[in-house]
């Protein structure tokens, strides 16, 4: 099927919003002249997704792993924490926005102007109504495939979280949670209790950072 022209991609007013809606194919090259920082999408062997807005608890959930996530790895050097607006290009023709993801120091490289060229070593998604079955089913798999050490499933709807590693053959095995801890492969020395992404509210970071040793105590 012939692939769209920049000029092609059309936008609808869906309640006074504009939402970009895309009628026909796109080229990966024609994706990333028309995806700008306005713009949250990806990119599957030409189709593009449009993400809708997220959920306060969606959005309360990002910024409190990635916060927590961030002390941590900046504490011990480990690399770098990007949230919800970073492109992954997990090999030519796919193109993903996780909710966060960690790079550790040693791959820095992969690091493009406007994208992170390859797996990362941990990808998180926070599952929303529209999205169960891409993050259950699909990213699932691309992530596998592509190499991504680590692979965190968690959807509040539902309480239910799941936390992934890829083994020596390179599927995916669930990291066990133990005396209601699970202990992160990919970021060496990150644990968390799965029960703190359901508290109402969230836990506090900066005391969250003490138990793992981030920060002194009061």
């Amino acid at each position: 099927m012939e692939a769209a022209t920049v000029q092609q991609m059309k936008v609808a007013t869906v309640q006074q919003r504009e939402v970009p809606v895309i009628w026909r194919p796109m080229t990966e090259d024609e994706f990333v002249a028309w995806c700008n920082e306005d713009v949250r999408a990806e990119y599957v062997d030409g189709e593009v997704i449009v993400h809708s807005p997220a959920s306060t608890r969606h959005e309360d959930l990002v910024t409190f792993l990635s916060a927590l996530l961030k002390m941590f790895v900046d504490r011990h050097r480990l690399g770098l924490v990007h949230g919800s607006n970073t492109q992954v290009r997990l090999r030519p023709g796919v193109r993903r926005v996780p909710d966060l993801l960690f790079l550790s120091a040693g791959r820095l490289e992969q690091v493009a102007s406007n994208h992170i060229e390859g797996a990362p070593d941990l990808m998180v998604e926070i599952v929303s109504p529209e999205s169960v079955s891409r993050d259950w089913r699909d990213k699932f798999l691309e992530y596998q495939a592509a190499g991504v050490a680590e692979y965190w499933v968690i959807d509040p709807d539902h309480r239910r979280a799941e936390f992934y590693a890829l083994d020596d053959q390179g599927a995916y095995r669930l990291l066990p949670v133990e005396e209601g801890i699970v202990r992160s492969q990919a970021v060496p020395g990150f644990w968390l209790r799965p029960e703190w992404l359901w508290e109402e509210p969230l836990p506090s970071v900066l005391d969250i950072a003490r138990q793992l040793g981030v920060i002194g105590g009061a």
